[in-house]
């Protein structure tokens, strides 16, 4: 009976010693007592056009002759392999050519200023005309204790770090919220930031707002090595419970 009794009492230490404190994995938790319940992020810093960067360039007219001078007489397929295959580069030096037009520069620019930029330009030699612009290398990779790692191409001009994870499927069970890694890259190299997402004051960090090409990494528990997902627990309990029969077939 004691023996019985043992094995009962390890089989609940087992289980409980693999279960997750809640706190753990909730997202934007409050203080206790809550002390705050609005969060500033005006996003003023748009996203500065740098060496290396696409843009997808499209220019409209009314006009037939000028439509045709920019191929917008032609069909317009809109998605992502069709913006790239039709996007310009921006060359080391931070300049954009872009047909007849003289090299431009760019770099350092809001993609809405680089539009305005070539809107002037093309007035001075075109009447009615329309330009659009799009930034088309826009992708951020998810790694880690995710549903789906990969890297995922935006269509957006702005997203936060939710939204990305989102994208991954979220946080897996035994992925650590507190710690999530944030990769930016520089002009000298790479930066990583710390970032806790059960922290509600990330609404108003400045890396909340994900900028192209950069890496978010989920890291997992420290528990994970005990969890359900990875601990045979279907053998340890069948095994369990043929020796607990086994005990009382020989009693």
């Amino acid at each position: 009976m004691k023996k019985l009794i043992f094995l009962q009492a390890l089989v609940v230490i087992v289980l409980l010693s693999s279960c997750i404190n809640q706190k753990k994995i909730w997202l934007m938790q409050d203080q206790e007592p809550p002390i705050q319940t609005e969060f500033t992020n005006p996003r003023q810093k748009a996203y500065k056009v740098k060496p290396g960067d696409r843009l997808f360039i499209k220019v409209y007219s009314s006009d037939k002759q000028t439509s045709k001078f920019f191929q917008t007489d032609l069909p317009n397929f809109m998605n992502s392999t069709y913006q790239y295959l039709n996007s310009y580069p921006v060359d080391t030096e931070g300049y954009l050519n872009f047909s007849f037009i003289e090299k431009i520069e760019v770099e350092g620019l809001s993609v809405r200023e680089v539009e305005k930029v070539l809107q002037e330009t093309l007035n001075e030699y075109f009447k009615d005309v329309t330009v659009v612009v799009k930034l088309v290398n826009f992708q951020v990779t998810v790694l880690g204790e995710v549903k789906n790692e990969g890297k995922y191409t935006i269509n957006e001009e702005r997203i936060n770090l939710l939204q990305s994870i989102a994208l991954a499927g979220g946080v897996k069970e035994f992925g650590d919220r507190e710690n999530v890694s944030l990769i930016r890259h520089s002009k000298d190299g790479s930066n990583v930031h710390y970032l806790d997402l059960t922290d509600k004051s990330i609404l108003e960090s400045d890396y909340y707002h994900i900028q192209p090409g950069d890496v978010i990494y989920v890291k997992s528990l420290k528990t994970k090595s005990f969890a359900y997902e990875t601990f045979p627990y279907s053998v340890l309990l069948s095994s369990m419970a043929v020796i607990v029969s086994m005990i009382s077939i020989l009693r």
